[in-house]
Protein backbone atom coordinates (compact mmCIF):
# COMPACT_ATOMS: atom_id res chain seq x y z
CA UNK A 1 0.00 0.00 0.00
CA UNK A 2 1.05 3.61 -0.47
CA UNK A 3 3.46 5.16 2.00
CA UNK A 4 2.13 8.02 4.11
CA UNK A 5 4.32 10.81 5.46
CA UNK A 6 1.65 13.02 7.11
CA UNK A 7 0.53 10.55 9.75
CA UNK A 8 -1.21 11.21 13.08
CA UNK A 9 -2.56 9.29 16.07
CA UNK A 10 -6.04 9.99 14.71
CA UNK A 11 -5.10 8.20 11.48
CA UNK A 12 -3.84 5.31 13.59
CA UNK A 13 -7.16 4.87 15.39
CA UNK A 14 -9.11 5.09 12.15
CA UNK A 15 -6.90 2.45 10.56
CA UNK A 16 -7.58 -0.06 13.32
CA UNK A 17 -11.34 0.42 13.01
CA UNK A 18 -11.02 -0.32 9.28
CA UNK A 19 -9.03 -3.50 9.85
CA UNK A 20 -5.62 -2.20 8.72
CA UNK A 21 -2.47 -1.47 10.69
CA UNK A 22 0.69 0.60 10.16
CA UNK A 23 4.31 -0.41 9.64
CA UNK A 24 7.52 1.30 8.65
CA UNK A 25 10.29 -0.37 6.65
CA UNK A 26 12.89 0.42 9.32
CA UNK A 27 13.60 2.58 12.37
CA UNK A 28 15.02 5.28 10.10
CA UNK A 29 12.14 5.28 7.61
CA UNK A 30 10.44 8.67 7.29
CA UNK A 31 7.07 7.27 6.21
CA UNK A 32 4.44 4.75 7.29
CA UNK A 33 2.57 2.21 5.18
CA UNK A 34 -0.81 0.62 5.83
CA UNK A 35 -0.93 -3.19 5.85
CA UNK A 36 -3.97 -5.36 5.15
CA UNK A 37 -2.90 -9.04 4.93
CA UNK A 38 -5.16 -11.74 3.49
CA UNK A 39 -4.86 -13.72 6.73
CA UNK A 40 -4.80 -12.36 10.29
CA UNK A 41 -3.33 -13.69 13.51
CA UNK A 42 -5.41 -13.68 16.68
CA UNK A 43 -5.30 -15.38 20.06
CA UNK A 44 -8.81 -16.47 21.06
CA UNK A 45 -9.13 -15.11 24.59
CA UNK A 46 -10.69 -18.35 25.83
CA UNK A 47 -7.98 -20.49 24.26
CA UNK A 48 -4.71 -19.35 25.84
CA UNK A 49 -2.23 -22.23 25.98
CA UNK A 50 0.30 -22.33 28.81
CA UNK A 51 3.15 -24.85 28.74
CA UNK A 52 4.23 -26.82 31.82
CA UNK A 53 7.45 -24.81 32.11
CA UNK A 54 5.55 -21.53 31.92
CA UNK A 55 3.05 -22.78 34.50
CA UNK A 56 5.93 -23.41 36.89
CA UNK A 57 7.07 -19.82 36.49
CA UNK A 58 3.55 -18.55 37.08
CA UNK A 59 3.18 -20.71 40.17
CA UNK A 60 6.52 -19.56 41.63
CA UNK A 61 5.13 -16.07 42.38
CA UNK A 62 8.55 -14.63 41.58
CA UNK A 63 7.12 -12.57 38.73
CA UNK A 64 4.57 -9.79 38.74
CA UNK A 65 3.12 -7.43 36.17
CA UNK A 66 2.20 -3.78 36.02
CA UNK A 67 0.14 -1.87 33.48
CA UNK A 68 1.10 1.48 31.96
CA UNK A 69 3.90 2.00 34.46
CA UNK A 70 6.45 2.91 31.77
CA UNK A 71 4.87 2.94 28.33
CA UNK A 72 7.81 4.67 26.65
CA UNK A 73 10.33 2.16 27.99
CA UNK A 74 8.24 -0.75 26.72
CA UNK A 75 7.94 0.78 23.24
CA UNK A 76 11.69 1.51 23.26
CA UNK A 77 12.54 -2.10 24.09
CA UNK A 78 10.17 -3.33 21.36
CA UNK A 79 11.88 -1.03 18.88
CA UNK A 80 15.44 -1.84 19.98
CA UNK A 81 16.24 -4.73 17.65
CA UNK A 82 18.14 -5.19 14.41
CA UNK A 83 15.00 -5.28 12.28
CA UNK A 84 12.04 -3.21 13.38
CA UNK A 85 8.86 -1.77 11.88
CA UNK A 86 8.65 0.97 14.54
CA UNK A 87 10.00 4.37 13.42
CA UNK A 88 9.89 7.80 15.08
CA UNK A 89 6.54 8.63 13.47
CA UNK A 90 4.94 5.56 15.03
CA UNK A 91 6.61 6.07 18.41
CA UNK A 92 5.18 9.59 18.57
CA UNK A 93 1.74 8.38 17.49
CA UNK A 94 1.62 5.58 20.06
CA UNK A 95 2.73 7.93 22.84
CA UNK A 96 -0.06 10.30 21.83
CA UNK A 97 -2.57 7.44 21.92
CA UNK A 98 -1.24 6.46 25.35
CA UNK A 99 -1.89 9.99 26.60
CA UNK A 100 -5.42 9.70 25.22
CA UNK A 101 -5.87 6.34 27.03
CA UNK A 102 -6.07 4.20 23.91
CA UNK A 103 -2.59 2.63 24.02
CA UNK A 104 -1.41 0.51 26.94
CA UNK A 105 1.68 -1.31 28.10
CA UNK A 106 2.30 -4.37 30.22
CA UNK A 107 5.56 -4.70 32.16
CA UNK A 108 6.84 -8.00 33.58
CA UNK A 109 9.12 -7.86 36.60
CA UNK A 110 11.38 -10.37 38.32
CA UNK A 111 11.73 -8.60 41.62
CA UNK A 112 12.70 -5.06 40.61
CA UNK A 113 14.11 -6.11 37.22
CA UNK A 114 12.14 -5.53 34.02
CA UNK A 115 12.28 -8.80 32.06
CA UNK A 116 9.59 -8.45 29.40
CA UNK A 117 6.54 -6.63 28.19
CA UNK A 118 4.24 -5.67 25.37
CA UNK A 119 2.12 -2.77 24.17
CA UNK A 120 -1.01 -2.40 22.13
CA UNK A 121 -4.07 -0.32 21.34
CA UNK A 122 -7.56 -0.72 22.81
CA UNK A 123 -10.74 0.27 20.96
CA UNK A 124 -14.12 -1.04 22.03
CA UNK A 125 -13.84 -4.71 23.02
CA UNK A 126 -10.77 -5.15 20.78
CA UNK A 127 -7.11 -5.11 21.79
CA UNK A 128 -4.56 -4.78 19.00
CA UNK A 129 -1.27 -6.24 20.19
CA UNK A 130 1.54 -4.32 18.52
CA UNK A 131 4.85 -5.66 19.77
CA UNK A 132 6.49 -7.44 22.70
CA UNK A 133 9.97 -8.08 24.03
CA UNK A 134 11.90 -10.40 26.34
CA UNK A 135 15.03 -9.53 28.31
CA UNK A 136 14.94 -12.96 29.97
CA UNK A 137 13.45 -16.28 28.90
CA UNK A 138 9.65 -16.21 28.58
CA UNK A 139 9.36 -12.49 29.33
CA UNK A 140 7.03 -11.91 26.38
CA UNK A 141 5.01 -15.06 27.13
CA UNK A 142 4.44 -13.89 30.69
CA UNK A 143 3.30 -10.55 29.27
CA UNK A 144 0.78 -12.36 27.06
CA UNK A 145 -0.59 -14.28 30.05
CA UNK A 146 -0.90 -11.03 31.99
CA UNK A 147 -2.68 -9.07 29.26
CA UNK A 148 -5.06 -11.90 28.38
CA UNK A 149 -6.00 -12.33 32.05
CA UNK A 150 -6.75 -8.61 32.16
CA UNK A 151 -8.68 -8.54 28.88
CA UNK A 152 -10.84 -11.46 29.96
CA UNK A 153 -11.63 -9.77 33.27
CA UNK A 154 -12.80 -6.63 31.42
CA UNK A 155 -14.91 -8.44 28.83
CA UNK A 156 -12.79 -8.01 25.69
CA UNK A 157 -13.64 -10.18 22.69
CA UNK A 158 -10.71 -9.80 20.27
CA UNK A 159 -6.96 -10.03 20.80
CA UNK A 160 -5.41 -9.17 17.43
CA UNK A 161 -1.79 -10.24 16.85
CA UNK A 162 -1.82 -9.08 13.20
CA UNK A 163 0.36 -11.93 11.94
CA UNK A 164 0.59 -15.56 13.00
CA UNK A 165 3.98 -16.81 14.22
CA UNK A 166 5.07 -20.14 15.79
CA UNK A 167 5.80 -18.22 19.01
CA UNK A 168 2.18 -17.01 19.16
CA UNK A 169 0.92 -20.40 18.00
CA UNK A 170 2.56 -22.01 21.03
CA UNK A 171 0.36 -19.77 23.20
CA UNK A 172 -2.88 -20.62 21.38
CA UNK A 173 -2.62 -18.20 18.47
CA UNK A 174 -4.40 -19.07 15.23
CA UNK A 175 -4.68 -17.67 11.72
CA UNK A 176 -8.05 -16.66 10.27
CA UNK A 177 -9.17 -15.20 6.98
CA UNK A 178 -9.40 -11.46 6.44
CA UNK A 179 -13.18 -11.78 5.96
CA UNK A 180 -13.65 -13.62 9.27
CA UNK A 181 -11.41 -11.12 11.04
CA UNK A 182 -13.40 -8.17 9.72
CA UNK A 183 -16.66 -9.75 10.95
CA UNK A 184 -15.24 -10.15 14.46
CA UNK A 185 -13.86 -6.61 14.36
CA UNK A 186 -17.14 -5.09 13.23
CA UNK A 187 -19.08 -6.92 15.95
CA UNK A 188 -16.83 -5.67 18.76
CA UNK A 189 -15.16 -2.38 17.80
CA UNK A 190 -18.01 -0.19 19.09
CA UNK A 191 -18.68 -2.06 22.35
CA UNK A 192 -18.33 -0.06 25.55
CA UNK A 193 -15.36 -1.80 27.21
CA UNK A 194 -12.74 0.18 29.12
CA UNK A 195 -9.14 -0.66 29.93
CA UNK A 196 -8.10 0.88 33.25
CA UNK A 197 -5.34 3.25 32.20
CA UNK A 198 -3.76 4.25 35.51
CA UNK A 199 -3.08 0.86 37.03
CA UNK A 200 0.44 0.73 38.40
CA UNK A 201 -0.12 -1.71 41.25
CA UNK A 202 1.81 -4.97 41.30
CA UNK A 203 -0.24 -7.90 40.10
CA UNK A 204 1.06 -11.39 40.68
CA UNK A 205 0.76 -13.51 37.59
CA UNK A 206 -1.55 -16.50 37.70
CA UNK A 207 -2.73 -19.36 35.54
CA UNK A 208 -6.10 -18.38 34.04
CA UNK A 209 -9.06 -20.56 34.91
CA UNK A 210 -10.59 -22.69 32.19
CA UNK A 211 -14.06 -21.59 31.08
Amino acid sequence: MKDIINFSSRDLLLGYTLGIFPMANSADDDSVMWVSPKSRGIIPLENLHISKSLRRKLSSEKYHSTFNKDFFKVVSHCRNRKETWINNILVDSYIELHKKKFAHSVEIWLGEELVGGLFGVSIGACFFGESMFSLKNDGSKLALVSIINRLNSYGYKLFDTQFFTPHLGSMGGIEISKIKYEKILKANITKNVKFKHTDYEKEFLFVPKKN
